[in-house]
C-alpha cells in the first residue's frame, strides 16, 4: 500500500448497519414524536459506525451471516449515539457541532438531548434482547458484555475520570474505559453470542483492546491536526477543557508511534486468530490512518 493510498473500509457493512438503523422507529406513545426525531437525528446524523461494523467483521470472521447480527451490532451503535449526545451537553463538553451538524441539545433543547439520550440507552437493550437471533443464555451474555462496557466498569465510569480529573490515572487506562471498552465489546459481545469463551477468544480480545488505543490516539492527534470540515467540530475541544490526551502528555510525534505500536499489536493478535479476519484487519488499517 503507498502512503497516499487509503485502507479500504468495509463500505458494504457500513450500509448495512446504515439501512437498518434508518428502519428503526420509536415513538410508540402518542405525543413523542419530537422525541423521536431528536433521538433519529443524533442517530442518522453519519459516520463510519465503526462500532456496529466490527461486530459485523467478527461475525463473518466466525463464519456467521454478517445480517444475522445486526440488532445486536445497531444496539451498540444506538448505545454508542446516546453517549455523543450527553457528551456534547453543556455539563459535560459543551460542543455546538457533530459530524459537521448542530449538536442534539443546540437543535432540540438541553431537555430533549438528555431524554433522546436516555431513550436510545434503553431502546438499544429491549432491541437486542427481543430481536436478536441466537440461544437465549447467549443473547443475554452478548447484552451483558454490552451493558458492562458501557457502565460503571467501562465508558461511563471512564467518563466520570475524565471529567473528575481525579490525579494519578494512568491515561492509557482512562481511554480503555472511556473509549476502549464499548469498541471491545463491538468483538466480544458477538464473541459471547456464539457461545465462545476461553483461549480461542484471547486473540480477538487482545485485537479490539488495542484497536481502542489505536482509535482514542488517533482522535487526540485529529483533536490538534484534524481538518475541521472533515471532522465536523472545531479542532482543540480537548485543550479548551484542559483534558490530558495522548497528544498533551506525550507530544505529536510520540502520539503518533504509539498508535503505530498498538495497530501493529493488534495486527499480531488478528493473526493468531482463527477464522477470515481479513474485514477485521482493513479496519485496523483504516482506524491508524483516518482523518474524520
Amino acid at each position: 500500500m503507498s502512503s497516499t493510498e487509503a485502507p479500504a473500509y468495509p463500505v458494504g457493512l457500513q450500509q448495512q448497519v446504515d439501512t437498518y438503523l434508518d428502519g428503526l422507529r420509536f415513538a410508540g406513545e402518542p405525543g413523542t414524536a419530537r422525541l423521536e426525531e431528536a433521538m433519529r437525528y443524533s442517530l442518522l446524523a453519519g459516520g463510519k459506525r465503526i462500532r456496529p461494523v466490527l461486530a459485523l467483521a467478527t461475525a463473518e470472521a466466525l463464519g456467521r451471516p454478517a445480517a444475522e447480527v445486526l440488532p445486536l451490532a445497531a444496539a451498540i451503535e444506538m448505545i454508542h449515539t446516546y453517549s455523543l449526545i450527553h457528551d456534547d451537553l453543556p455539563a459535560m463538553d459543551d460542543d455546538d457541532l457533530r459530524r459537521g451538524k448542530p449538536t442534539c441539545h443546540v437543535a432540540f433543547g438541553e431537555d430533549v438531548a438528555i431524554l433522546a439520550g436516555d431513550g436510545l440507552f434503553a431502546e438499544a437493550l429491549g432491541l437486542a434482547l427481543s430481536e436478536q437471533s441466537g440461544e437465549p443464555a447467549n443473547v443475554l451474555a452478548a447484552v451483558c458484555e454490552i451493558v458492562d462496557a458501557a457502565g460503571v466498569r467501562g465508558m461511563v465510569g471512564g467518563q466520570y475520570l475524565d471529567v473528575a480529573g481525579e490525579p494519578g490515572i494512568e491515561l492509557r487506562h482512562l481511554h480503555e474505559l472511556k473509549t476502549g471498552a464499548l469498541i471491545a465489546a463491538s468483538v466480544g459481545a458477538v464473541l459471547a453470542l456464539e457461545g465462545l469463551s476461553g483461549p480461542a477468544t484471547m486473540p480477538f480480545r487482545r485485537f479490539a483492546a488495542e484497536l481502542g488505543v489505536v482509535f482514542q490516539i488517533v482522535d487526540d492527534i485529529l483533536d490538534v491536526t484534524g481538518d475541521e470540515a472533515e471532522i465536523g467540530k472545531p479542532r482543540g475541544s480537548d485543550e479548551r477543557h484542559g483534558k490530558a490526551t495522548y497528544v498533551s502528555v506525550h507530544g505529536l510525534e510520540r502520539a503518533r508511534e504509539l498508535a503505530r505500536e498498538s495497530h501493529a499489536k493488534a495486527r499480531v493478535a488478528l493473526s493468531e486468530a482463527d477464522g477470515n479476519t481479513l474485514t477485521l484487519g482493513r479496519i485496523a488499517d483504516y482506524i491508524l490512518t483516518r482523518t474524520t
